[in-house]
């Protein structure tokens, strides 16, 4: 076999070099492309060419501002219902859960209570104590009146008795047939049984009033009793701790066996009749924030409107609070102790130079804008001065007049060119 002789090695030293060759030849493409792009975007040094119709462009003009004071406010039920032990005792049973919806009148939790069960107990025992001594008292009363019925009776029986024999004896006296003893002596036993009956008579009345004022006393005592008992009653009943709103229960400090004593809070209820917002103020604004000044707020890109309805004046740790309630729609999702970005407006509206609100203010810092030439075909970055806010607009103070165009989106693409050309599509 003879060997075969040894040609590739130069083709495959002549492959490698042209790898290599084809490698740098497309990298000097790219960079050269990469440089055509950066050359075709510029006209200039810090030019930018950048598509009119992606820019919000508006108009500086004259117009009424309000000047606003961004504050957070927290979301609160318009009406917190406290639920409060009216009367102490032991946490028997608990109804529901904190997080449950109650109506009102629905049990939440059972206290029971011993001595309140023992003081009802005396207190029956002493209406029928005292009922029974009502009743002997009117019985005394009847037979009294039976008795001194049966005494004018025979009083009665001897006065006429003793009137037959006296008118005989005047009749006998005046033809002498009897002696002035005897005649005397009857008349005188008649006067007698007179002046007794009348002395019973007086008598029986101031008896019979006694008696009488004794069974009233009875009967006002055993009312005020059965008052007292339906009192005693109805602190019972108030042991079962019941939702005097409808409402959310947000809150439960109760746990079955523990000991309460009459006024411990024992939760709270939140209305669901509506909410309201408490913003928490600086004090150096006490004097600007006043009631139903109108602010905004913004959830989901829509905005949303809430009135001061209250001032607090009671400053605390520099602080104090102000409540809003809701004017006009509300955020569907707006949830308890959601925290709201505020602006609230302060002081009076007056007229100024302003500029509609846009994203340039969070990109450039509201310290320059991207203003129009009169030909509007280009755009140059000019120093501003801006003042009040409103949810609408802002105060221009210097570098900018009405009529002037200003773009007003987002700077973020070209914050550090000084000059953009306005191309159309």
């Amino acid at each position: 076999m003879t060997k075969r002789p040894e040609v590739d090695r130069p083709r495959r030293r002549w492959s490698s070099l042209k790898v290599v060759e084809l490698s740098l030849s497309l990298i000097l493409i790219v960079l050269l492309a990469a440089y055509f792009l950066k050359f075709q975007s510029r006209s200039g040094d810090g030019v930018l060419n950048v598509q009119a119709s992606d820019l919000q462009i508006e108009e500086v003009r004259r117009g009424p501002v309000h000047e606003q004071l961004p504050v957070e406010a927290t979301v609160q039920p318009m009406r917190a219902v406290p639920l409060t032990a009216a009367e102490g005792g032991r946490v028997e049973k608990i109804f529901v859960e904190v997080g449950s919806i109650v109506r009102e009148g629905d049990p939440i939790l059972q206290l029971a209570s011993q001595s309140l069960v023992m003081d009802i107990l005396l207190r029956r025992g002493q209406v029928d104590q005292e009922t029974n001594n009502l009743r002997s008292a009117r019985l005394a009363l009847d037979q009294f009146k039976l008795q001194l019925s049966q005494q004018l009776n025979d009083l009665d029986n001897q006065i006429q008795q003793q009137k037959k024999l006296y008118d005989r004896y005047v009749e006998l006296d005046k033809d002498s047939l009897i002696s002035k003893l005897e005649f005397e002596r009857a008349r005188d036993q008649y006067e007698y049984l007179l002046k007794r009956k009348d002395l019973l008579e007086k008598t029986q009345k101031s008896d019979l009033a006694i008696r009488n004022a004794q069974i009233d006393n009875l009967e006002r005592s055993i009312a005020r009793m059965e008052e007292n008992l339906l009192l005693v009653e109805a602190r019972q009943e108030s042991l079962l701790v019941k939702a005097p709103v409808y409402g959310h229960l947000t809150a439960l400090a109760a746990e079955i066996g523990q000991s309460k004593a009459a006024g411990d809070r024992l939760g709270q209820i939140d209305s669901l009749s509506g909410f309201k917002a408490t913003a928490v103020i600086d004090e150096k604004h006490l004097d600007r924030v006043e009631v139903d000044k109108a602010g905004a707020f913004e959830v989901d890109g829509r905005l949303f409107s809430l009135v001061v309805k209250k001032i607090l004046p009671t400053v605390k740790e520099g602080k104090f609070e102000a409540e809003l309630e809701f004017k006009g729609d509300r955020p569907k999702s707006i949830k308890r102790g959601q925290t709201l970005h505020v602006r609230l407006e302060v002081g009076e509206a007056s007229e100024a130079v302003i500029l509609p609100l846009g994203d340039f203010l969070s990109t450039g810092g509201g310290d320059w804008v991207f203003k129009l030439n009169p030909d509007g075909k280009s755009a140059v970055k000019t120093a501003v001065k801006l003042g009040r806010r409103d949810d609408a607009s802002v105060e221009v103070l210097k570098g900018l007049a009405p009529g002037d165009q200003v773009i007003v989106s987002s700077y973020a693409s070209f914050a550090e060119r000084e000059r953009l050309t306005l191309k159309e599509r």
